[in-house]
């Protein structure tokens, strides 16, 4: 499957569950609360323990790492075109500190790979994706959604102003 299509799949699914746009509630960059969900027998892999981490903040990103220091290309990457929209406010996850949340993760959202960015408590997607809707300006709007002006609307600003 070619990434536009992913990429019209996933925000289609994303669109007909419905996005209630919220401003950003703000949560320190990179936060780590992998652990600390267990109780009741439930792990941090489990769909419970997932689904809260999902819906604790409108951006959360699962990746190898964290923002300081990213552990593979794609989820560095990921953090980048984050960065480049001024969004310092989200939730990050290092799977690699807990291969049940690595686990679960995936099996959440039905995707294989990591890293995986929600927006308001829905998946996105990827690198790939995350990549495309920044390139095509998607993300900027997901953004607006979510009560986050892109960092890039202002810096097009300036440079129309030269």
């Amino acid at each position: 499957m070619s990434g536009v299509v992913r990429l019209g799949w996933r925000l289609g699914a994303a669109a007909a569950r419905g996005r209630a746009g919220r401003p950003l509630s703000q949560a320190p960059a990179g936060g780590d609360e992998v652990g600390g969900a267990q109780g009741g027998g439930s792990g941090s892999g489990s769909r419970e323990a997932v689904e809260r981490l999902v819906r604790a903040h409108p951006v959360v990103v699962f990746m190898k790492g964290s923002p300081a220091q990213p552990l593979c290309g794609f989820s560095n990457a990921v953090v980048q075109i984050l960065r480049l929209h001024g969004v310092e406010d989200y939730r990050a996850h290092d799977v690699l500190q807990d291969p049940e949340l690595r686990q679960g993760i995936k099996n959440y959202s039905n995707w294989p790979t990591i890293p995986q960015v929600y927006l308001n408590g829905e998946f996105v997607g990827g690198c790939d994706i995350l990549l495309q809707m920044h390139q095509n300006g998607d993300l900027v709007e997901e953004l607006k959604k979510l009560g986050i002006r892109s960092a890039l609307l202002d810096a097009e600003k300036d440079q129309d102003k030269k």
